[in-house]
């Protein structure tokens, strides 16, 4: 059995603020740790389980957060920044399932640190369906067929796991009190509840169906600003909408949709507008 784990950081346990996830500031080496340790319990769960082909895609800014050597030596990593499916990379239709872990609430939504790719978007829209970042890659584990098994993050995110993806199972590590305090159980006890919850999720496997996308979809992203927006529509086949900081883009299918997000908000952050 073939498992993928995309694993974000500002869902990991323990983690409240930007000083935690940010590689520039003084909590981050401690928080690599604990997300690299984290990693393992979710990796050992599923080992043990009889799950023997895992790989794990680091999904968190940079991309290279996670410690390889001190990784469970029975995963595969994907490390590094430029990467074509990014948050997905390595995923494809031979897998049976999949599995988010540190995962946080989409922008603008109660949840700590909440956001969605970068703090340029107020919004993505599918179809005109809002998403963040869970949505979106859910939609493209469901391009290739392949279920969402379980949720592990903040308590707002695996509420927004449970509404977006039926049947997942999910696991809340810590509660938002705000967007940079959470009340947070121990890595001890959130290992606990991760090897309960890993078991179960893949139990359950054959009652959680793929998140199917939509065919040609309209993708259409809100920035917080003009300037990121008008960086954004910078990419061919892009086009502003009329008194709004809405970019849009005719997609042929939700990969494509994905891969234009990646290259919009990439041209987005070259603003300086806050």
């Amino acid at each position: 059995m073939k498992l993928y784990i995309s694993v974000d950081m500002e869902g990991i346990t323990g983690l409240p603020d930007h000083t935690y996830v940010d590689f520039r500031k003084h909590n981050y080496e401690r928080a690599r740790k604990i997300m690299t340790d984290e990693t393992n319990v979710v990796i050992d769960a599923a080992w043990k389980s009889g799950w023997k082909d895992i790989l794990v895609n680091d999904s968190h800014s940079k991309m290279n957060n996670i410690l390889i050597d001190h990784l469970h030596p029975e995963a595969k990593l994907i490390t590094g920044e430029v990467k074509p499916l990014s948050m997905m990379q390595g995923l494809d239709n031979t897998y049976d399932g999949a599995m988010f872990v540190g995962y946080h609430a989409r922008a603008g939504q109660f949840g700590v640190m909440s956001h969605a790719m970068i703090h340029a978007v107020r919004n993505f829209y599918i179809n005109d369906h809002v998403i963040g970042e869970m949505g979106f890659n859910a939609y493209v584990a469901g391009y290739f067929g392949v279920p969402i098994l379980l949720v592990a993050g903040d308590d707002q995110a695996t509420k927004e796991a449970k509404e977006l993806i039926p049947g997942v199972t999910v696991a809340a590590v810590k509660e938002t009190i705000s967007r940079s305090s959470v009340k947070s159980l121990t890595p001890k006890k959130a290992g606990e509840l991760l090897t309960e919850k890993v078991k179960i999720a893949l139990e359950n496997r054959n009652h959680v169906k793929p998140l199917t996308p939509p065919e040609n979809p309209m993708l259409r992203i809100e920035f917080n600003n003009f300037g990121q927006a008008e960086w954004a529509n910078l990419m061919p086949g892009t086009e502003i909408e009329p008194g709004t900081t809405i970019v849009r883009f005719q997609a042929k299918n939700i990969l494509e949709a994905y891969q234009a997000m990646l290259v919009m908000t990439e041209l987005a952050m070259n603003t300086t507008f806050s």
